[in-house]
């Protein structure tokens, strides 16, 4: 039979639509089942797909658009608040990993240059994996979501630098090594004037002029995306490095959430070939004895890495909970981890078994940390009376913006969870003359609405210390705007154990939603959107209505 790249694409499709909704069925996360597809219809299974070119193609316009909206959402006043928190983090977890897994490696007899190779390779993170999950939990623009970010694009940068400095040891001792450093060096300062260009006086007059067009403005993001993509690889850092210059580069205009909100269905279809070639890709063949040293290295990926990030951040300022959750986000090796040691049999340094080990340190780190990011609030409720010595007696940086709101303290109407919704709920509120609190986990959120007048305080609606600490008592009802079931769930529970007698309202995008929390105790279920369009439809009927009268 001829080869059909269109036929075998119709089936990958088809087979990947039945297993996703096996795998929602399941409350499974979507993306395990399709790197198991890629497993199984690639070499390491069946072989029954042969468009592997193809689907790379794909894979990486998928990486291309999904890195692109994450710049997209960093902008400038974001990194001056993140920046020497994730740069902190991100090299201290490079470091600590490196050392102590090196160590390790040369404990179970392995060579120095292997077990360099290893180590290095344990220290990267699937950015691709994490902002993916971060996004479906719709936490990527949270605290921890935006620190964790900004540490993976350090590991990003990381990667590349070490591959550079893997491949100088061809070389002939110090040349190589300062050839490398003012090469890199160089590229990073051109990099940074060509951003700095385009920033000031190039992209804002050419994105306005694309803007007219909303069919031109989507055309426009993904072109641009994807040649900076290609000019990073080019330019010997990465496809991803430069798609993320990319939208970080347009994150200032006015259209970024425009340009976002177009991209997002595209994002999601192009990284479903993403995980399937990452699935096909993994080499099983070269495993042999390697199930013990693996399992004892994913333990170290999945404990260790998140420890030294809970560390270094209890020691800058931040509590336990931001530490923990952002910790999560290291707890497994990236598919750059792969193609590094993939590098290293190339260049000589390293034998098959290398790369078998390092691959099944990623299927196993890859799939529990998944699990770990999926169900976080869970896992933080559990361990956290053990977190203790993570968090600082005065965790500063977010104990800033924490001072309780002049003039609110016995307030109608507590909000909790200030994103556009709650934040415009608490505004309008206090218009109508309600004395209403707002409470939000986010200390940048926290300071605007602060700025503009607000009553908000910065905490935890997830801590039931906290909650405690808040006047719920002299509140008639409190009011809960938070994303995740889980995050409401425990709201409710801390309100439980208080003994709260007011009415509990709750917001939800999502029905199912809706019902749980009804269950678990909500007076009133509110959807915005629904809502939204039956008070719309009444005051259309009326304007309707007077319009009929008069004619």
């Amino acid at each position: 039979m001829a080869f059909d790249p269109f036929a075998e694409f119709a089936l990958l499709l088809l087979v990947c639509a039945l297993a996703g909704a096996l795998a929602v069925r399941l409350r499974q996360p979507v993306l395990i089942a399709y790197i198991a597809i890629g497993i199984a219809a690639g070499p390491a299974g069946f072989g029954v797909v042969r468009a592997q070119d193809q689907i790379d193609l794909l894979a990486q316009m998928g990486v291309t658009v999904l890195l692109f909206v994450v710049g997209l959402r960093l902008d400038l006043s974001h990194v001056r608040h993140i920046g020497p928190v994730a740069l902190a983090t991100g090299l201290g977890q490079l470091g600590f990993t490196i050392a102590f897994g090196f160590l390790l490696v040369l404990g179970l007899g392995r060579s120095p240059l292997e077990a360099l190779y290893i180590a290095v390779a344990l220290t990267f993170s699937s950015t691709i994996i994490i902002v993916k999950l971060l996004s479906d939990k719709r936490e990527l623009d949270s605290l921890h979501g935006r620190i964790a970010v900004g540490f993976l694009i350090v590991q990003d940068v990381a990667v590349v630098i070490a591959m550079m400095l893997m491949s100088a040891l061809r070389g002939d001792g110090d040349a190589g090594w300062t050839e490398v450093a003012l090469s890199l060096g160089g590229r990073l300062a051109a990099a940074a004037l060509l951003m700095g260009v385009l920033m000031r006086w190039v992209l804002p007059a050419l994105v306005a002029a694309m803007a007219r067009s909303q069919e031109l403005l989507l055309v426009f993001g993904i072109a641009w995306g994807v040649a900076l993509a290609a000019l990073g690889e080019w330019a010997g850092f990465s496809k991803e490095a430069g798609a993320f210059l990319a939208g970080f580069s347009l994150a200032s205009t006015p259209f970024r959430e425009a340009i976002s909100a177009r991209l997002t269905g595209i994002r999601d279809f192009l990284l479903l070939f993403f995980f399937i070639d990452l699935g096909a890709k993994l080499d099983f063949t070269t495993l042999g004895d390697e199930l013990g040293p693996a399992l004892l290295l994913s333990a170290f990926v999945l404990v260790g890495n998140p420890l030294i990030v809970m560390a270094i951040m209890g020691a800058m300022g931040y509590r336990r909970r931001t530490g923990f959750l952002a910790g999560l986000t290291v707890a497994q090796i990236s598919e750059f981890s792969i193609v590094f040691v993939a590098m290293g049999i190339t260049l000589g340094h390293v034998g098959q078994q290398t790369l078998g080990l390092v691959t099944l340190v990623g299927v196993l780190t890859i799939t529990v940390s998944t699990y770990m990011i999926l169900y976080s609030q869970a896992l933080y409720e559990r361990l956290a009376p053990w977190l203790g010595p993570f968090e600082r007696a005065d965790p500063f940086r977010e104990n800033a913006v924490a001072a309780p709101a002049a003039g609110a303290e016995r307030p109608q109407a507590i909000v909790f969870g200030l994103g556009r919704y709650g934040s415009r709920l608490l505004a309008d509120l206090c218009a109508a003359g309600i004395a209403a609190r707002g409470v939000d986990f986010d200390p940048e959120a926290v300071r605007e609405l602060q700025r503009r007048g607000l009553p908000v305080d910065f905490g935890d609606a997830e801590d039931p210390e906290y909650v405690a600490s808040l006047p719920v008592a002299q509140a008639a009802m409190v009011i809960t705007t938070l994303p995740a079931l889980d995050g409401n769930r425990a709201l409710l529970h801390g309100l439980k154990s208080l003994q709260y007698s007011g009415r509990i309202v709750v917001a939800v995008r999502d029905p199912a939603h809706g019902r749980a929390l009804a269950a678990a105790g909500a007076h009133l279920v509110l959807s915005p959107f629904d809502d939204a369009a039956e008070h719309a439809a009444r005051r259309l009927a009326l304007d309707i209505r007077q319009l009929e009268t008069t004619t």
